[in-house]
């Protein structure tokens, strides 16, 4: 990490925050944590039970959108147990990160750790490994549209899954932020390339064969189609949106009060754009160990007592979109 911002957020986080309110931001509670976790697979249920009960192109198109939001919940549960921030063990941020996170879609906790704590490290520099996300807006409508129209009909999906799938076959270097980098198989025998593939794969490939199964003894194996794809379309997507919304278009990327944004989400945002409370993302990245379910009342407290004085927010992820594109409006302030 810079070494300017580690001072930043230890100085900044005990400036708003008292040593007792970090304690209880900081404190986890399984039984929050199981909450979260069965909210977002009894929506995904709803989304497979829309389309069997009422098999329509209306609906699928509803169940669509849905699951590619809760694929987005899958990748937060990942994301908050590889920060061991969700459940009070160690062992059981990893086994549900992975089993009701990452598995499904397709990624791996212990790949995916220390690759995002690059990001927290350097948040907005050039070592940043998720700058070339959030870089290129605002750009004209034109082009936002035709980023809309790679992620709901397929090019953006099975680009990146196949990149994903790449990288846990060991063939690219794991990373997100769409940029490949080729690993060398110099000296690596046949047998120990399929190896560390079955080894790889052995989660993804479990999580979503027993998906197929449940729906499977429900009478409705068809139905999984709809879960690949959310992977390839609408998936996508949701994570555009919530890229733009955390760090694109931010007054100073190398400021960490500046660089990073919290973003006001109502219903239909939370289901797409907005799960387990990532959009409190100011929030997340001042004190990155406080589980995602105590961050309102982390943002409640900041929010009263100043910190969006000069922090970033935003009242909704519409004005996000719009932001992204030339003529957009300026941030919220406070």
């Amino acid at each position: 990490m810079s070494e300017n911002h580690l001072k930043w957020y230890n100085k900044t986080l005990h400036q708003y925050l008292s040593n007792d309110e970090i304690k209880t931001l900081m404190h986890k509670s399984d039984l929050k944590a199981a909450f979260e976790i069965l909210h977002t697979w009894v929506w995904i249920a709803f989304a497979f039970a829309l389309v069997g009960f009422f098999p329509n192109p209306f609906t699928v198109i509803i169940s669509l959108f849905i699951l590619g939001g809760k694929q987005l919940a899958c990748a937060i549960i990942l994301h908050d147990c590889s920060h061991d921030s969700m459940f009070t063990s160690r062992k059981v941020n990893r086994f549900v990160g992975n089993w009701f996170g990452a598995f499904p879609i397709l990624h791996d906790v212990d790949k995916y750790r220390p690759y995002h704590l690059q990001h927290h490290l350097n948040t907005g520099l050039d070592a940043d490994l998720d700058v070339p996300l959030t870089t290129g807006y605002p750009t004209s409508r034109i082009s936002m549209v035709r980023k809309f129209l790679r992620d709901f009909f397929g090019p953006t999906g099975l680009k990146g899954n196949i990149a994903v799938l790449l990288m846990q076959l060991g063939v690219l270097k794991y990373a997100l932020n769409g940029k490949a980098e080729w690993v060398s198989l110099k000296g690596k025998s046949v047998v120990q390339l399929f190896s560390a593939a079955i080894k790889n794969l052995a989660g993804p490939v479990a999580a979503n064969f027993i998906l197929f199964l449940i729906l499977y003894a429900f009478g409705h194996p068809w139905l999984y189609l709809l879960w690949i794809g959310a992977l390839l379309s609408t998936n996508n997507f949701s994570l555009r949106v919530r890229s733009m919304a955390e760090h694109s278009m931010v007054e100073d990327r190398s400021n960490p009060h500046k660089n990073t944004r919290t973003t006001y989400a109502n219903f239909f945002e939370r289901i797409l754009f907005a799960p387990h409370h990532v959009n409190y993302h100011a929030e997340h990245h001042l004190c990155m160990g406080a589980p995602s379910y105590n961050l309102p009342q982390m943002h409640k407290l900041l929010l009263e007592r100043g910190f969006y004085k000069e922090g970033a927010m935003e009242i909704n992820y519409w004005n996000i979109i719009r932001r992204a594109v030339t003529g957009s409006q300026p941030t919220l302030q406070v």
